[in-house]
């Protein structure tokens, strides 16, 4: 089983301010995204792969406001209202995600070692190449346990939204 970055989450006010961020702080215009049903989110990708992290990228992702409120709390603490606040000024580097073939078995492991990390939640979005699925390790609640010092639990199922990357000269 093999285990890697799978991207990194950076949240911001509004996916516009995100962007803004993206082209100031790196140079770069981040790609398309889309938008997260099941979390009332939207976001913008930027391929950030290399040998040693393929397939990674740059998570840009907001609250959608034109989404319905979720039935649940979002991913990230995206909730949080100190987090909320924070980026109101200027989107922040919040967690990172690690791509595995088997969450169930590492998830296990984080709670025999006494951490919570919240159990598998299938999610998808459509693209124009066609629907992502993924499950994702979450807690009820949105929190990141460990003070977010471990990474995120992910699972693909089938095609990885990289594949379908413009390259990125970061």
């Amino acid at each position: 089983m093999q285990t890697t970055t799978d991207h990194l989450v950076v949240v911001a006010h509004t996916l516009a301010q995100g962007v803004e961020w993206c082209e100031a702080t790196l140079g770069c215009t981040p790609g398309p995204g889309g938008r997260h049903a099941l979390m009332g989110t939207h976001n913008r990708l930027l391929a950030i792969g290399s040998a040693e992290h393929p397939n990674a990228y740059l998570e840009v992702i907001a609250i959608d406001p034109d989404a319905p409120p979720p039935t649940r709390a979002r991913w990230f603490g995206m909730d949080d209202a100190r987090l909320q606040a924070a980026v109101r000024d200027a989107p922040q580097l919040v967690h990172v995600v690690a791509r595995t073939s088997n969450a169930e078995m590492l998830r296990w492991g984080l709670v025999n070692l006494g951490q919570d990390p919240g159990v598998p939640v299938a999610a998808e979005r459509h693209t124009p190449q066609g629907l992502l699925r993924w499950r994702i390790v979450l807690r009820d609640d949105g929190r990141v346990d460990a003070a977010f010092a471990l990474p995120t639990l992910i699972e693909w199922s089938g095609r990885h939204p990289a594949e379908s990357m413009a390259a990125s000269p970061v």
